[in-house]
């Protein structure tokens, strides 16, 4: 809840609208979306945090461009200070001054008078929007996406005979953004004289439609075709808007007609962009299209510890969690890199220092709102539908006597994705397979998490039931 009013208010619900596309849902969600605008009793402006842990995040991923959100909405130009809700209570109750420390604030500049000379029309180099912690120092790689990242750090090397252009596709979440960004951070420390220009697709439209409603298209064609290496993220978003698509269509041939790079991503291969103008997209296909595939177990366990490390590092202090922990959020969120982080990230912003002695149960306690879209969508019908077609077998094999091997490990399977999956008591999922015995699924699924560590066939089964369960 916001409890800054009025303009200020306003401001703040703009600044969080940016700040949840840049950031993602999960992000977002875990570490903003419990902060609110408050303003103090001598009418300074602070954020609040509940956690002094997610003061600290912010402060280091996400406060500088908090700051240029919060001058391009306030109209006012104001200091906005960031404090977690203890400190802040602690100034409100003794009556003190909340003026903010330097390590704190940064200053937000009063808006530029109207005789001022004019903005560029696009944003260059780092002020493009570029995450800083996206590097290819922070990019987990793996089966899913090792072309894809060796393509990247290729284009970023400004290697020659580079394909042209680049488009790299798969859907929310499986880590094109943060691949764009890694390689717009090495191409500029690779190359500091040469242009690195990295927009989303939402900004070259409205910088676009700025430019031609203030007559300065000229200024935004040179801005883009001066460019070295074009980089632009999310490009199906210009589907559909005929004069944008042509704008981008004429800046990309002008690009590859004077040997310059040209990078985009995608949420489909470019022969998928039905909405796109076919002159757009037959240049698209043209080039070297590379696929990320969802991330396998083994490699989402990697992002998991890399996070870790990351936040130790951001946050001054040991940040780890158990095994069966970390086991439980590579098995649950394997839909999206950014779910997975958002769930590892709203753990530790509950727990704080606590993560090391969070058990399995209460992480699952934690997170439950974060499943129960699934959990209401899944039975142990449909899993045992679904792992008996999966198997080739009966669905009655899977609660029958029989207990031979070729039944014995897919009724294992069936059970272990059901205590997943479901939010099934262990006897009720037992009286489901037949009338078994609660220490049967007990034993099933402490086999199966034991056989996933060494069986890349049976983790490879359990991920594809799992993604067909969920559709």
């Amino acid at each position: 809840m916001i409890a800054a009013s009025g303009a200020a208010g306003a401001a703040w619900v703009s600044a969080c609208q940016t700040l949840k596309r840049e950031l993602g849902d999960a992000a977002f969600g875990s570490w903003l979306g419990q902060a609110s605008l408050r303003e103090t009793r001598d009418g300074r402006l602070v954020l609040v945090t509940p956690t002094g842990m997610a003061r600290d995040w912010i402060r280091r991923n996400a406060w500088r461009r908090i700051a240029e959100l919060w001058a391009e909405n306030d109209p006012q130009g104001r200091r906005l200070d960031l404090k977690s809700r203890h400190e802040f209570e602690a100034t409100q109750a003794t009556g003190e001054s909340a003026a903010p420390t330097e390590a704190q604030v940064i200053e937000i500049a009063a808006p530029v008078a109207t005789d001022a000379p004019a903005r560029a029309p696009l944003p260059v180099g780092k002020t493009a929007g570029l995450q800083e912690r996206l590097t290819f120092d922070t990019f987990v790689s793996g089966p899913a996406n090792e072309f894809a990242h060796a393509v990247a750090r290729r284009v970023a090397s400004w290697t020659d005979g580079h394909f042209n252009p680049v488009v790299f596709h798969g859907p929310y979440g499986f880590g094109k953004t943060h691949l764009l960004n890694a390689m717009a951070w090495e191409a500029m420390r690779a190359a500091p004289d040469k242009k690195v220009v990295y927009l989303t697709a939402e900004r070259f439209l409205s910088g676009f439609v700025r430019a031609v409603m203030d007559r300065s298209t000229s200024g935004f064609k040179d801005e883009l075709r001066t460019a070295d290496l074009l980089i632009i993220d999310d490009v199906h978003f210009v589907g559909g808007k005929q004069s944008t698509q042509e704008e981008l269509f004429h800046t990309l041939t002008a690009l590859m007609e004077d040997g310059r790079r040209v990078v985009f991503s995608a949420d489909r291969p470019p022969s998928a962009l039905t909405e796109v103008d076919a002159r757009l997209r037959s240049h698209l296909s043209a080039g070297l299209v590379c696929g990320i595939e969802p991330a396998d177990r083994s490699l989402r366990l990697g992002i998991l510890e890399r996070k870790l490390a990351a936040l130790s590092r951001q946050l001054d202090q040991n940040v780890s969690a158990r095994p069966e922990v970390q086991q439980f959020l590579a098995d649950r969120f394997t839909d999206s890199v950014r779910e997975l982080e958002g769930a590892l990230n709203t753990l530790v912003a509950r727990t704080g220092e606590g993560l090391a002695k969070l058990s399995l149960d209460e992480a699952q306690a934690i997170l439950r709102p974060h499943l129960r879209g699934a959990e209401k969508r899944i039975t142990v019908d449909d899993i045992q539908k679904a792992a008996s077609e999966y198997f080739g077998l009966k669905q009655a094999d899977l609660i029958s006597e029989r207990r031979n091997r070729s039944v014995a490990r897919p009724r294992q399977a069936a059970m272990w994705l059901a205590k997943q999956l479901t939010t099934r008591s262990l006897p009720d999922i037992g009286r489901r397979f037949g009338g078994r015995d609660h220490t049967t699924v007990l034993h099933a699924v402490r086999r199966i998490e034991a056989l996933k560590a060494d069986d890349p066939v049976l983790t490879r089964d359990l991920e594809a039931l799992i993604r067909k369960l969920r559709g």
